[in-house]
């Protein structure tokens, strides 16, 4: 059966064929729908893991088992989940265990730019990359054969343009695995990584890649040789063989679908019958470094192709034209003038309980250690209110370290700020650090009860599966008391007078304290439930009143927009504009209504 499906929908459907009983994930964007998805087939186990590392250890658990399992993350996850990946390749597996591994180049919702190739070298596991949908479907059930046929972990790279690309599939049905169930403990010598099992299996592991590269050579489908024009031969990879592919149909490609370890004689074979080697690559140089250690001249690639942020066909063919056919690109180029379009900064959605908070923390010129998140957007003027953020759970260890170096005269006003899906993915153990060290920093939980930015997944604290079944939930003030907190509050983010007087209560103390927001679910979650939790629908600025002082414009609600019309109040005041209020996106939170001095911002009759 044909269907249209997204790259991550065809990934999971993949698995699905390849008969996984098991799937996890923490959500983060491109790679969040894969398990969503997954979930969708009563066959199968999924869950919202705690982090990235929990996830590939449930897996590898499953594994052991004698059933099949996939794991999902972004780039940075990989991150996460190296530790026990990097012994896993020791061990081994039992029932296939896939690795999806989803990259973000231009970094359209991360944090960095990182080329997940380079695990699978550091690592010495073998690395799949699909080009299209039917290749994710295809390669996903490949890699859990050869995951059990090699005794390994397999990756599956994907990037933002496979993973949310929808294009033709054609399905399968099912196929059980036949392994048998149950764990041995006959295989603790394979299992168990200390050092006198360890040495015989790194020695097992160069075994399996001489296998694994004469698998590249002779059996696996996505390396797919393409002889047209010898004049230039093209090796490439993923989307960017598609690009190129585009541009330049009747030229020679070589298109490796395995991109670890490499087919290298069919490679060496390739460049030998063209006259000139062109790699095309996303990112890092990673296909050419390996193919010019090789020997193998490389006329052209990252000296003509960026290694900075995602390539386009415009792009490509703006690099390549010239090298490739001898003619400078002519295609037009679609452009918009500077002033065609209005800025649009990415912005925190209208009532979000993020806003106040950081109003607040700026109105009293705390120095905020961020995290990872919705907001992250707080960075942006005129909140301007985050001024470090790293990774998952940095920002309680970056305050509780500054507090070191500064001493708690000098650290003054210095708080951690991390949102709850982060806080128990990676926060609790540098809380635990800074108090049982004797720290006295400030961590702020925002507890909006879902991992919101990735797209509203359910985590330990929504009392909520991934099915949606009800489950225990946790509560953030007896983790802080459990770890040694002393000082835990909560408040309610909308009442600024409220949140300013406990953030300057907090501040102040000579020992680690923990302030959780209450009554702030995301705002879009609200939006599906009865609006019990803000009494008015919408506020309205009484234009004949409003001064025009923008002070309600610094809490960045789009909601908010400005009118520069000058004129006078009712008083005589003279203004240069005035404030207004969208009823369609105001969703009555009143907090610019308490940052308007002069009460020109009242509720809106309904």
């Amino acid at each position: 059966m044909k269907k249209i499906l997204q790259g991550n929908e065809a990934i999971a459907r993949g698995a699905w064929e390849a008969g996984v009983t098991v799937g996890c994930a923490y959500p983060g964007t491109p790679s969040s729908e894969i398990m969503s998805e997954l979930a969708r087939y009563p066959e199968i186990y999924t869950e919202w893991s705690t982090n990235e590392k929990v996830s590939l250890e449930v897996a590898f658990g499953a594994s052991l088992a004698g059933g099949r399992a996939l794991v999902a993350m972004k780039h940075v996850g990989l991150n996460v989940a190296a530790d026990p990946l990097m012994t896993m390749a020791y061990t081994g597996v039992k029932g296939g265990l896939v690795v999806v591994v989803a990259d973000d180049p231009g970094q359209h919702s991360s944090q960095n730019e990182q080329d997940s190739r380079h695990w699978t070298r550091f690592g010495k596991l073998p690395m799949l990359e699909p080009a299209d949908s039917q290749e994710c479907r295809d390669f996903t059930r490949v890699a859990f054969d050869m995951s059990e046929r090699f005794d390994t972990p397999v990756l599956i790279r994907s990037e933002t343009r496979v993973s949310h690309s929808d294009s033709p599939v054609e399905t399968g049905e099912r196929i059980e695995s036949t392994l048998p169930k149950g764990l041995s403990r006959a295989d603790a010598p394979k299992q168990v990584m200390v050092p006198a099992y360890a040495r015989l299996r790194r020695v097992e592991i160069d075994r399996r890649l001489e296998k694994l590269e004469a698998y590249a050579e002779e059996e696996f489908p996505g390396n797919v040789t393409e002889f047209g024009d010898l004049s230039v031969g093209i090796i490439a990879s993923g989307v960017s063989y598609l690009y190129a592919k585009e541009l330049f149909p009747g030229y020679s490609f070589l298109k490796l679908g395995m991109v670890w370890p490499l087919p290298r004689k069919r490679i060496a074979d390739f460049c030998r019958k063209v006259k000139k080697v062109i790699v095309v690559e996303e990112l890092d140089p990673f296909l050419e470094t390996e193919i010019r250690a090789m020997g193998i001249k490389v006329r052209h690639g990252k000296d003509l192709i960026p290694s900075i942020g995602e390539l386009t066909p415009a792009i490509l063919e703006g690099a390549l034209a010239k090298a490739v056919t001898g003619k400078k690109s002519r295609a037009p180029r679609p452009r918009a003038l500077a002033g065609d379009l209005p800025g649009r900064p990415p912005n925190l959605c209208a009532g979000c309980s993020h806003r106040p908070l950081f109003y607040a923390l700026k109105k009293l010129g705390v120095f905020v250690f961020g995290d990872i998140g919705c907001y992250t957007l707080s960075v942006a003027p005129p909140l301007a209110a985050m001024h470090v953020s790293t990774c998952m759970g940095a920002s309680v260890g970056g305050a509780y370290g500054a507090g070191k170096v500064l001493g708690r005269e000098g650290l003054g006003k210095v708080c951690a700020v991390l949102g709850d899906s982060t806080f128990l993915h990676g926060g609790i153990a540098p809380l635990m650090d800074a108090v049982y060290n004797r720290g006295y920093s400030t961590t702020i939980i925002l507890d909006n009860r879902i991992t919101a930015m990735t797209g509203q997944q359910d985590h330990p604290g929504t009392g909520r599966t991934i099915r949606g079944e009800e489950a225990p939930m946790v509560d953030y003030a007896e983790i802080a008391r459990a770890v040694g907190v002393r000082h835990v509050r909560h408040v309610d983010p909308y009442n600024i007078g409220e949140t300013l007087a406990v953030l300057g209560e907090e501040l102040e103390r000579d020992d680690a304290s923990v302030i959780i927001t209450r009554n702030s679910p995301c705002i879009l979650l609200r939006r599906a439930r009865p609006r019990e939790r803000f009494p008015h629908p919408h506020y309205r600025v009484q234009q004949e009143s409003c001064r025009g002082c923008r002070a309600c414009l610094n809490v960045a609600c789009p909601a908010i927009s400005w009118r520069p019309e000058p004129g006078t109040t009712a008083e005589g005041v003279k203004r240069k504009g005035t404030a207004d209020i969208n009823f369609e996106q105001c969703v009555g939170c009143g907090v610019c209504g308490q940052v308007c001095a002069f009460e020109s911002i009242v509720p809106k009759e309904s």
